[in-house]
C-alpha cells in the first residue's frame, strides 16, 4: 500500500523543485504575453513549461526501474526531449494569424517554444542556464519592445485601402507619383461584403506628408476608408 513516505523520497523533492522552478520562471515569460493580451499568454506558458518539464523528467528518471532490472536494455534520454520540441510547433502555430500582409502571433509562437525549451532544460536540472535564458527572454520582450517601436516608426509605411470595385487602381498610383513614392508590394483582396482591401508597402521617404496623402486618396470616388496600417 501506497504511504506519504513513498512520495517523500530526495526524487520526489528534486522533481517537485524542478517543477515549481518551470512555473515560477515560464509564468513570468506567460505574464507578459498576459498582459499584452496576446492569444497565448499566463496558462498556456505555464502548461507548456510544466508539460516539457514533466517530458524532461520522465526521459531521465521514469525508466530507471527497467534499465536497472535489465541491463541489456539500452535508452536515448534525449528521444523524448526531441519530440517536445518538435511537437511543440503545432501549438505555436495556432497563434499565428495572417490578415492581409500582415502577421501576428510569431512573437507569441516563438515565447511558447522557447518555454517548452525551458522546461526540458530545467527538467535537466540545469537552472543556471534556465534563469540567464528567462532574464534574455524578458529583455527582448519588454527591453526591446521600445527599440522595436522606433524601428517600426522608420519603416516603410504600409496602407489599407478599402474600396468598391468600381475603385480604378491607376488614380491611386497617379497621387503616388505626384509624392514621389515608389510601390514595393501591393496586395488585393475580397472581404465578406464583397468590398476590396487594398494593401501597398510604400518606400519610406524622410519629408513625407501622410496626412495630406492620405486626404487625397481617401477624396478618390469609391474610397471608403485610408489608413496606416501596422
Amino acid at each position: 500500500m501506497l504511504s506519504l513516505q513513498t512520495f517523500m523520497d530526495d526524487y520526489f523533492i528534486m522533481m517537485l523543485s524542478r517543477l515549481v522552478t518551470a512555473v515560477v520562471l515560464c509564468g513570468v515569460i506567460g505574464f507578459e504575453r498576459e498582459i499584452k493580451n496576446r492569444s497565448a499568454g499566463f496558462r498556456t506558458h505555464i502548461l507548456v513549461g510544466v508539460g516539457a518539464c514533466l517530458m524532461m523528467l520522465l526521459s531521465l528518471y521514469g525508466f530507471d526501474p527497467f534499465l536497472n532490472k535489465h541491463g541489456s536494455i539500452r535508452f536515448d534520454p534525449a528521444r523524448i526531449p526531441s519530440y517536445v520540441i518538435s511537437g511543440i510547433g503545432f501549438l505555436g502555430a495556432g497563434t499565428i494569424m495572417v490578415h492581409g500582409i500582415t502577421i501576428r502571433g510569431l512573437t507569441t509562437a516563438a515565447s511558447i517554444w522557447t518555454v517548452a525549451g525551458l522546461g526540458l532544460v530545467i527538467g535537466a536540472g540545469m537552472y543556471g542556464p534556465a534563469i540567464l535564458a528567462t532574464i534574455v527572454v524578458l529583455v527582448s520582450l519588454i527591453g526591446l519592445n521600445n527599440v522595436e517601436k522606433l524601428v517600426k516608426k522608420r519603416s516603410n509605411p504600409f496602407l489599407k485601402i478599402t474600396a468598391d470595385d468600381s475603385l480604378e487602381m491607376s488614380e491611386v498610383i497617379k497621387i503616388f507619383d505626384k509624392y514621389h513614392l515608389h510601390i514595393l508590394t501591393f496586395e488585393v483582396e475580397r472581404d465578406k461584403e464583397g468590398q476590396r482591401n487594398v494593401y501597398i508597402e510604400l518606400e519610406h521617404q524622410k519629408n513625407l506628408d501622410e496626412i495630406s496623402l492620405f486626404d487625397e486618396v481617401s477624396k478618390l470616388t469609391n474610397v471608403k476608408s485610408v489608413y496606416r496600417h501596422s
